[in-house]
């Protein structure tokens, strides 16, 4: 256990660490603004969908 929690200190002390964790937390950023987005935007279509099913529907 402790070879293990050197080795990640080494890791972190690398500037190639840090930048690798830095890129790996925008991307993570990144990726749940899209997930955030999409769950908006389809909630947002679900309702206009069902919107128009119901008046197509009551119009027949």
């Amino acid at each position: 256990m402790n070879t293990v929690a050197a080795a990640f200190r080494r890791f972190l002390s690398r500037e190639q660490g840090v930048t690798a964790i830095e890129y790996g937390l925008i991307a993570a950023l990144i990726g749940l603004v899209i997930i955030g987005g999409i769950t908006v935007l389809g909630t947002n279509l679900e309702t206009k969908f069902n919107s128009i099913a119901t008046s197509v529907g009551s119009a027949g």
